[in-house]
């Protein structure tokens, strides 16, 4: 690894480790690589939602995901897009609603179903 990535933090590295990955799949994939480029270029530009909010619900569904590199890839693009820490962490505190409520509804009707059922 030369110098320059060594002096990156974690982040840094993953972003690299991502966009070198993606690099070699466009070269072995170019076709796939470019149509999914251009639907997810389409699904984050500017519309009736912005940017900005956009990447703040990937953020969510990307921790819902348990999702790292998707994690890092959107937490940048939150800021880039001019979110603040307390959106992120707000929009982050809906996926753990929304994760610990998809858990719960699970455990409450088929686990609970299953072990009634099992009995």
């Amino acid at each position: 690894m030369d110098q320059q990535h060594q002096s990156q933090n974690s982040t840094e590295k993953a972003l690299f480790t991502y966009k070198h990955g993606m690099g070699l799949f466009q070269k072995e994939m170019p076709d796939v690589a470019h149509h999914f480029s251009e639907f997810s270029e389409a699904c984050f530009k500017e519309g009736q939602i912005s940017k900005k909010d956009k990447q703040l619900m990937a953020l969510a569904i990307a921790v819902v995901a348990q999702d790292e590199y998707c994690m890092i890839y959107h937490s940048k693009g939150c800021l880039d897009n001019g979110a603040t820490k307390e959106e992120m962490m707000e929009a982050c505190g809906v996926a753990a609603a929304f994760g610990g409520g998809a858990a719960l509804s699970q455990a409450v009707t088929l686990v609970h179903e299953s072990i009634q059922e099992l009995h």
